[in-house]
């Protein structure tokens, strides 16, 4: 089970936090129980785990977060005649599909991807760590698991865009964008269409993810694309009852974990 250890502020304590997405704990023989599994010698406060999508559950006691909304090759493709529609009028526009191995991704295709990207971003105002720079997308890119899925504009210019990676039996929709510009025609429908072509040829389900928020606009969205969907689970492991307690002193829970670390 990878983990990242991060002090916690305010203490000369420590907790864990699995990576972000997907690479939690595999386990053999089934669920593993919390308070067997030896954590309460490790050091840590608290350590907060994201299950492996699709496989069977790191620990016992999950909680059900929300969704991942999946394109499975195995079933009939899923969309709605109105995106179809826009699909259709956006190729009749003269908006067309590239695809590119990461490795191969020029300095040109990473600028357009970057740019469109960073765009979005602003579009939905996310936090600042989601605002990556060129050198990690092209580390990335590095990686023979990634592919660059490119929407250009009728005038040649990057109208959407999308990292897919390959990982744990999945193609993963990892990140993309949209241009300002292009925003009004939803080119990122043929992105998602073109990800769903790229995956059944590998004959690997496509990770679409699922929304901010359970229900929320962009979960919808994603539904019209997906055949199928799975569970999204993580644990919130108490490792050392008395620190938690002493940290969270005061603190209301509203159900997030750690507490202390509730924004």
């Amino acid at each position: 089970m990878p983990l990242v250890v991060r002090p916690i502020p305010g203490s000369d304590r420590v907790d864990a936090i699995s990576p972000y997405s997907y690479p939690g704990a595999r386990v053999e023989g089934g669920p593993v129980d919390p308070a067997a599994a030896g954590l309460g010698s490790s050091g840590l406060v608290s350590v907060f785990v994201r299950d492996r999508l699709g496989e069977p559950t790191a620990f016992t006691g999950p909680t059900d977060r929300s969704v991942v909304l999946v394109s499975d090759p195995g079933s009939p493709r899923k969309s709605r005649m109105s995106d179809r529609q826009q699909i259709r009028k956006n190729e009749a526009a003269g908006y067309e599909l590239s695809s590119c191995h990461g490795p191969e991704v020029t300095d040109r295709m990473l600028a357009g991807f970057l740019s469109v990207y960073t765009e979005t971003m602003r579009v939905v105002d996310a936090a600042d760590r989601y605002f990556f720079g060129a050198d990690y997308f092209r580390t990335l890119l590095a990686s023979p698991l990634t592919w660059l899925l490119t929407i250009a504009g009728p005038n040649g210019d990057c109208a959407a865009a999308a990292l897919l990676a390959r990982s744990d039996g999945f193609i993963h929709y990892y990140l993309s964008g949209t241009a300002d510009a292009h925003r009004r025609r939803a080119p990122s429908k043929n992105l998602i269409v073109a990800a769903t072509g790229f995956a059944e040829e590998l004959a690997l389900p496509l990770n679409l993810g699922g929304g901010v928020k359970p229900g929320d606009g962009l979960e919808e969205f994603k539904r019209g694309f997906a055949n199928t969907e799975l569970p999204y689970r993580t644990h919130e492991l108490v490792c050392d009852g008395s620190a938690y307690a002493e940290l969270s002193a005061g603190i209301e829970d509203d159900g997030f974990f750690p507490l202390y670390r509730r924004p």
